[in-house]
């Protein structure tokens, strides 16, 4: 797809553009096109008149995303400060860019004396990425203190869905593909702005000395299995600390994976599969990816994972099982090692 074959923009247009320096591994190829609006009328004709078939996505602050190191065909829409801020709305409501960090919705919600959205200081990603993923932490999501928001549709037309249009279930939404979170209203409830900046500054707290805040990562890995917390599956399976290449399973949160110099995508993403095997052989029980993955493979000499959705579920699936003993397992990779400890891949 050749520049000169794309729509004219007011914004900023990027051909093979590095995606690594944008997103949390700081790991990946680039995107084909990136594409940061001037404001939502550039969106709305950039993509009324891009070709139907070229794909797009939209980029946040990249914190729950593995870029693979292939780079991403089609065109990557990142808002910029246009798209970055926080507003009364209504009573006890928010207006929110779709670029706004959970940081920011938190702390304007704080000002103006709105509780309720605490919670968002703790989810490391903009209103377009957690709207869209039903994004949550401590109790508290999305789902629950959304009111609407508007979307540019793939076809460039804007439209207003409620909460309900979404379809809301755990860290997923209906949002149509290729639609682009511009901006949402948030409701809460009345607060003490004290009362509510001590408790961000509890979950704030929280976060630091249960997470590996301060390496290069992407979140929380995998879903909740129903009736589990991911990260005790992990723990139980062995995994904690164990590293494939520069790719680690952080040993301060097993939920994580972190990059420790220089890993490639392949290498996160084939570390997290082979947390999946080892946690479905050990606990039977299938992890769920949280974080996204997106863009094209280089060939891998690592990275041959089992079709998402298949498992063995005989062994209770999400139903309150423990884990079997942790006996030494044979990695794909064709090394043996054993789950107490951690290893290496």
């Amino acid at each position: 797809m050749m520049a000169d074959t794309l729509p004219r923009v007011s914004g900023k247009l990027t051909a093979n553009a590095p995606l690594a320096p944008l997103v949390w591994f700081k790991a990946g190829g680039a995107a084909e096109h990136l594409f940061e609006p001037r404001d939502t009328a550039d969106l709305q004709s950039f993509l009324r008149d891009l070709d139907p078939a070229v794909p797009v996505m939209a980029l946040g602050l990249g914190s729950n995303l593995i870029v693979r190191d292939g780079g991403v065909a089609g065109v990557v829409v990142r808002l910029g400060k246009a798209f970055a801020g926080a507003a009364l709305s209504g009573p006890l409501t928010l207006n929110c860019g779709g670029g706004t960090s959970g940081i920011l919705v938190s702390s304007t919600a704080r000002d103006q004396g709105i509780a309720g959205l605490e919670f968002l200081r703790s989810i490391p990603g903009t209103v377009g990425g957690f709207v869209r993923m039903n994004g949550g932490a401590y109790g508290a999501e999305v789902a629950e203190r959304l009111v609407d928001c508007d979307v540019v549709l793939r076809d460039g037309a804007l439209v207003t869905l409620t909460v309900a249009d979404l379809h809301y279930s755990y860290r997923h939404s209906e949002l149509p593909e290729g639609a682009i979170v511009v901006a949402a209203r948030f409701q809460g409830h009345a607060g003490e702005p004290a009362a509510i900046q001590a408790e961000m500054e509890r979950i704030a707290a929280s976060r630091e000395a249960s997470q590996p805040l301060r390496s290069k990562t992407g979140g929380s890995t995998f879903k909740n299995p129903p009736g589990h917390k991911a990260w005790e599956l992990v723990d139980r399976a062995g995994c904690r600390g164990l590293t494939l290449g520069g790719a680690q399973v952080s040993e301060k949160h097993t939920n994580f994976l972190i990059n420790t110099g220089a890993a490639t995508s392949d290498e996160i993403e084939a570390l997290g599969e082979e947390v999946r095997r080892r946690v479905r052989e050990n606990c039977g029980v299938e992890l769920e990816w949280e974080i996204q993955r997106v863009g094209m493979r280089i060939h891998s000499t690592h990275l041959n994972p089992p079709p998402l959705g298949e498992g063995d579920h005989s062994k209770g699936g999400g139903g309150g099982v423990g884990c079997a003993s942790l006996a030494p397992s044979v990695s794909p990779f064709g090394t043996a090692t054993s789950p107490r400890g951690g290893g290496s891949l």
